[in-house]
């Protein structure tokens, strides 16, 4: 009995040994840099690719060009000033005035008429945009250059920078290259016709600059510093934006300080900029 009992332990502990044999070692957490080279890139937005697809080439842009599978071929150049760049074994290309997606076809042509690749699968890329752009600057949410791939309206730049920021102008300047400058009302720009939002060019500046301020003080419910935006503003107005009269403020007791003198108040009076409103406690 005493010896079953052990052959019966030594098999268990047999079967035991080889499943701890069978199961796989706990997977080792992955490092942050591991994890980062797993990851796939983000590939580029729809947005990104309408603008390469249909940006025309010019002086400083860069280009890359591969040929799939075949690594010895891909190119990084940059657009000489006499629109070229110099691609192995087909030589100096004219491409300026072309898009990527005309550019491709073209030099697979080339590649296959020089018994070079019997089937070439060309992919242009553009690195960087650099000769048909419009300039941001301002109070707008997103600065710099925007590339121009056709023909845009200046409300269809602002909007892709982001728009104009709270503490911005109600008005946008367009200066143009040839240095002829205006002014366009942004509240027209999406209500008005052509002439209230032209088209840009490259090489035009946008620049919408910081509005101008008021200052409202005392017995208001949000005291602070506002912008003078929607045309004319006025005290009543003014008083509105900061929140309305406080519990114990009074419209009859409200000052205007401009220029670091008090100035006569009254509801209708139009504030002008660095004007700093004052309301008072009412008389109990």
């Amino acid at each position: 009995m005493k010896i079953a009992m052990r052959l019966i332990g030594s098999i268990l502990l047999l079967i035991a040994g080889s499943s701890a044999f069978a199961q796989p070692p706990a997977p080792t957490p992955m490092s942050q840099a591991q994890a980062q080279a797993a990851r796939p890139p983000a590939p580029p937005t729809a947005a990104s690719r309408d603008v390469a697809a249909g940006y025309l080439l010019g002086a400083d842009d860069v280009v890359e060009v591969t040929v799939l599978g075949q690594p010895e071929f891909t190119t990084r150049a940059r657009v000489k000033a006499n629109g070229t760049i110099q691609l192995p074994f087909i030589g100096e290309q004219q491409i300026a005035g072309e898009t990527a997606l005309t550019l491709a076809p073209k030099i697979a042509t080339k590649l296959r008429n020089g018994g070079y690749y019997a089937k070439p699968v060309v992919n242009v890329e553009i690195a960087n945009f650099a000769s048909r752009y419009v300039t941001l600057l301002g109070a707008v949410g997103t600065t710099g250059l925007q590339p121009v791939d056709r023909d845009y309206r200046l409300s269809e730049i602002l909007a892709r920078a982001g728009g104009i920021r709270t503490d911005g102008a109600d008005f946008v300047v367009l200066t143009r290259a040839t240095g002829e400058q205006q002014n366009y009302d942004f509240t027209k720009l999406a209500s008005g016709g052509p002439l209230d939002d032209p088209l840009v060019n490259p090489g035009d500046k946008i620049f919408v600059p910081l509005a101008d301020t008021f200052y409202v003080q005392g017995q208001v419910n949000a005291p602070g510093e506002y912008p003078i935006r929607g045309g004319q503003m006025t005290i009543r107005k003014a008083v509105a934006r900061a929140g309305g009269i406080g519990p114990s403020g009074s419209l009859k007791r409200i000052k205007v300080f401009r220029n670091g003198e008090e100035t006569k108040a009254e509801l209708e009076m139009v504030i002008q900029k660095g004007d700093v409103i004052v309301v008072g406690e009412r008389l109990f």
